[in-house]
C-alpha cells in the first residue's frame, strides 16, 4: 500500500506528529524534529505533499485536511498503543521475563559462590 511505503519512511511520522497542532515553518519543523538534516527533511515533505497530506502555506508547512484526518488516526493509534502498554505490565511474558531474571541471578551468584569455593580450597 502506498500510504505505508509513505509513512513508512523515517521522519515521515515524526514531521506530521509535529504538524498536528498547526503550522510551522522550516525551521520549527526541523528544529521540532531533532534536528534533522535539511536535506532529509526537505525529502519527507516533499513526499507528504505529493501524497496530499501536507501543504505549505503563508504560515508555513500545514496539515491538508486529508492530513488532518490521518493525524486523528495516530492519535488514535498512539492511544491504542498507550493502552496495550499498561496491558502487556500484567501479561505472562513479562512474568516470564522477570523469572527468567532472576533465575539468570541466582545462577550467577551460585557461581560466584561456587568459585570463591574452589579458590578457598586450592589455598
Amino acid at each position: 500500500m502506498r500510504v505505508l511505503d509513505v509513512l513508512g519512511r523515517r521522519w515521515a511520522l515524526r514531521a506530521l506528529w509535529e504538524l498536528r497542532d498547526g503550522a510551522l515553518t522550516f525551521r520549527a519543523l526541523r528544529a521540532a524534529c531533532d534536528d534533522i538534516s535539511p536535506s532529509s527533511l526537505n525529502q519527507r515533505l516533499a513526499e507528504l505533499r505529493a501524497f496530499g497530506v501536507v501543504v505549505l502555506g503563508d504560515d508555513g508547512y500545514c496539515l491538508t485536511p486529508a492530513g488532518i484526518r490521518l493525524s486523528r488516526i495516530m492519535l488514535d493509534l498512539y492511544h491504542w498503543a498507550e493502552d496495550q502498554t499498561g496491558k502487556t505490565k500484567t501479561t505472562k511474558t513479562t512474568k516470564t521475563t522477570k523469572t527468567a531474571k532472576t533465575a539468570k541471578t541466582a545462577k550467577t551468584a551460585k557461581t560466584v559462590k561456587t568459585a570463591k569455593t574452589v579458590k578457598t580450597a586450592k589455598t
